[in-house]
């Protein structure tokens, strides 16, 4: 089987000095055809596959070369016609042999055959005039070169250029070429096309430099052309910018290396790529991370991400300024193991790998956290898995607000409600005592008054007037009272002064050292010498006369009354402590009415209930507290909190 092949692999093979005419001259002389069998043992033994055709265009002999390619299931038997034997040979070739028996041989062209061990032959066919030995042309000559090799070639060789220019066309890579002995300068098609050039353009050294943009680039370029002209020093990845034939900047790759002739530079060689898309979208990508960083950076929570080993590979400023650190650097790649304590990391860590492995997020979580510092801080805390585009988790996003100036106005305005709450049952208290204690002194007064008006004996006159006095007196007594309450609740410029607890005390037992002794007290006091509380000086004093007063008037009839004072700091409290051996108090009875205005729980002459109240109204007005613990018949303990933030 023969096939036609393109006329450009055609046109790239042309036998020369190859006349198979004069080469079997060489053989066998001039013949005709009677002698041709005379003849044949030498035709058979040509080097090259060759055929006589006669006019008729039958084949009459043939090199046995010809008969071992050809002659496979007797497709080629002499005495036949060629083209009955070869009935895929184009029609062309009939004229081409009607020229050649006209003594005007031409080129048959180049075919394709398999031969006889299935092998994928190429041969071009030539032909010659078959003169006889009167120099009449008789036939034609066939003869066959084997251009196997040289078309594969070719055919790797178009394969390849094919592929070089879509691979140009893809990575916009184009080449040049620069002749310095001609001063020569090649572009390719894809080279033009990125400077926007017509096909036909024809570039040379100066006209190539122009187009690069004035300034860097063209200097850059300039620079790199002489050093290879002049030393032989390549160069390469030459990120540079050139104005094309339309007006456009672009950005582009450059490189270029040297070609040497004897040591001797004689030309360049080089790329040329088109990269503006590439930077324009690094350009965009850089920018975008910028605004994303100055985002990121001035947001008032805490940012970081996290890889799947829980280390933080991106934080903001705020975690840094949390975490203590200048530089994100110091940070970066560190673990919750290395920046917080075992415990809290362990903690995290559960949480990261359940956000992850769960692909569930936690939001606005409420949290506090120790640093290896060990500064605590209370954060609303949400961590957010990161995808990749198989919707596996390959880390996370943290996201953290500090709350604990908020936790701590919280707690302020927890301790303000509360206080107005207290405040708000004072005042109602207050006023029911107002009413019913003004009210029950309006009666008496009323009634006194009532019985005076109609009494005619003057004695008994006399005794409704003392017990007008004692009444008014009452009165003057329940009005200093309310006001002192008012006062202790009302002044809001009380001062507070850091005082020695230890002198105050011996300066109260001083003073209450007639009453002491009189009911036989003994006072123990266990203060240290340079014990200070913060405190105002006259509540002070009304605190500890009141309370040592209690501890004495109440002792217990069978022992000796003995009242000890100590204090201690702890918890931002100066806590003053005072026991006593005496009676006790009834707690589960009277404990919510113990620093009740007017409650008494002893049945004692000069018991008022005012006096505990009071104390717990200048201690409150100090931002203090008191605990009480008591047993009956056992004694009484009150541990009074100074706060030392006042």
């Amino acid at each position: 089987m023969f096939y036609n092949v393109n006329d450009n692999i055609h046109n790239n093979y042309v036998l020369k000095n190859s006349n198979p005419t004069t080469f079997v001259r060489n053989y066998i002389g001039m013949i005709t055809v009677p002698q041709v069998s005379n003849t044949s043992y030498l035709i058979r033994q040509l080097p090259t596959p060759t055929a006589f055709v006669d006019t008729n265009y039958n084949i009459v002999q043939t090199s046995d070369k010809w008969t071992s390619i050809f002659n496979e299931n007797d497709e080629c038997i002499n005495s036949r016609s060629l083209f009955a034997v070869f009935p895929n040979l184009s029609e062309k070739w009939k004229m081409v042999l009607d020229n050649c028996f006209k003594g005007n041989p031409q080129p048959m062209g180049i075919h394709k055959t398999i031969d006889a061990n299935s092998n994928e032959l190429w041969f071009e066919w030539i032909n010659a005039p078959w003169y006889d030995t009167n120099e009449n042309i008789v036939g034609a000559i066939i003869q066959l070169n084997n251009i196997t090799d040289a078309v594969n070639n070719e055919l790797e060789l178009n394969k390849k250029d094919l592929l070089l220019q879509q691979q140009a066309e893809i990575t916009k890579i184009g080449r040049w070429e620069y002749n310095m002995e001609d001063n020569q300068l090649f572009w390719c098609s894809t080279t033009k096309s990125i400077h926007e050039v017509s096909s036909d353009f024809k570039p040379n050294i100066e006209t190539a430099l122009f187009y690069y943009k004035e300034g860097h680039s063209r200097n850059a370029i300039s620079m790199a052309l002489f050093e290879a002209q002049e030393s032989g020093k390549s160069w390469s990845n030459l990120k540079l910018q050139i104005i094309t034939a339309t007006g456009k900047e672009k950005w582009v790759m450059a490189g270029g290396k040297p070609i040497f002739n004897k040591g001797k530079v004689v030309g360049l060689i080089g790329t040329f790529q088109d990269i503006h898309e590439q930077v324009e979208a690094d350009i965009k990508t850089i920018d975008n991370e910028k605004l994303l960083r100055t985002l990121i950076d001035n947001l008032p929570v805490n940012v970081y991400i996290k890889d799947t080993e829980s280390r933080k590979i991106l934080i903001n400023k705020a975690e840094c300024e949390y975490l203590g650190v200048n530089d994100p650097k110091e940070i970066l790649g560190k673990s919750d193991f290395e920046l917080y304590p075992y415990d809290a990391a362990e903690k995290s860590r559960e949480e990261d790998l359940n956000v992850m492995n769960t692909l569930k997020p936690v939001i606005g979580k409420e949290t506090v956290k120790t640093t290896i510092n060990g500064k605590q801080t209370s954060f609303l805390s949400s961590k957010i898995p990161l995808l990749n585009n198989k919707g596996i988790a390959y880390g996370l996003v943290g996201i953290s607000l500090d709350i604990s100036k908020l936790k701590e106005k919280e707690k302020e305005l927890r301790n303000i409600i509360n206080i107005a709450s207290v405040q708000n049952k004072k005042l109602l208290n207050f006023a029911h005592i107002v009413s019913h204690n003004l009210r029950s002194h309006s009666a008496n007064f009323s009634m006194l008054l009532n019985f005076l008006e109609t009494e005619k004996d003057e004695e008994e006159k006399k005794s409704i007037v003392s017990m007008l006095t004692k009444a008014s007196n009452n009165l003057l007594e329940t009005l200093d009272n309310l006001n002192e309450v008012v006062s202790i609740n009302t002044n809001t410029n009380i001062e507070i002064k850091e005082i020695n607890l230890n002198k105050k005390v011996v300066d109260a037992c001083d003073n209450l050292s007639p009453f002491i002794s009189v009911n036989s007290g003994r006072i123990e006091n266990n203060i240290p010498a340079n014990f200070n509380i913060k405190s105002v000086p006259a509540y002070l004093d009304s605190i500890l006369t009141n309370f040592i007063t209690n501890a004495v008037k109440y002792k217990h009839p069978d022992r000796e009354a003995l009242v000890t004072l100590s204090a201690e700091k702890k918890g931002g409290y100066s806590i003053l402590t005072i026991a006593d051996n005496g009676l006790g108090i009834d707690l589960k009875k009277y404990g919510e009415k113990l620093f009740g205005m007017y409650k008494t729980f002893h049945d004692h002459k000069d018991a008022r209930g005012i006096g505990l109240y009071l104390t717990k109204n200048q201690i409150d007005a100090m931002n203090g507290k008191i605990e009480v613990t008591s047993k009956v018949g056992k004694g009484t303990e009150f541990k009074i909190f100074f706060n030392e933030k006042n």
